[in-house]
């Protein structure tokens, strides 16, 4: 519930939805992590920008975030996409495909957790790009 709320928030600022993909039928994570690949790299559109989620990525404020969402608005790009890895990781596909590789935090979380976590900071990434009171610094 929580994810969906802040998702019709986040309209108010950008289109948004999720696109969740079936998993792998497989017990083998090689393939589970190809299987997923070939279906993210299906998905992504050659001009989208692709940011994947990652405990490895690059740790960065709610401000830089907000920098960053920004930045690709303001570039012909043509979505933003957020991809939060498999149980496994990612492919190395996926690694070359990302055109940038965020940490959350440098724990692991499960996926219901790290879309709620997504969600709530792209919102107020938005919030902070017109200087509403949600964030507090």
């Amino acid at each position: 519930a929580a994810v969906e709320d802040f998702t019709k928030r986040i309209n108010h600022y950008f289109p948004c939805d999720w696109k969740l993909l079936a998993p792998s039928k497989s017990t083998e994570p090689v393939t589970i992590k190809k299987a997923e690949a070939q279906l993210v790299l299906q998905s992504v559109l050659k001009d989208d920008y692709l940011v994947l989620l990652d405990e490895r990525g690059k740790n960065i404020s709610s401000p830089e975030l907000a920098n960053l969402l920004q930045q690709r608005a303001n570039e012909s790009r043509k979505q933003l996409v957020f991809l939060i890895g498999g149980a496994y990781g990612v492919d190395q596909a996926i690694l070359e495909r990302a055109d940038f590789t965020w940490s959350l935090s440098k724990l692991v979380f499960p996926h219901q957790i790290a879309r709620l976590v997504l969600a709530e900071q792209v919102y107020r990434a938005c919030t902070i790009l017109r200087n509403e009171k949600y964030h507090h610094q």
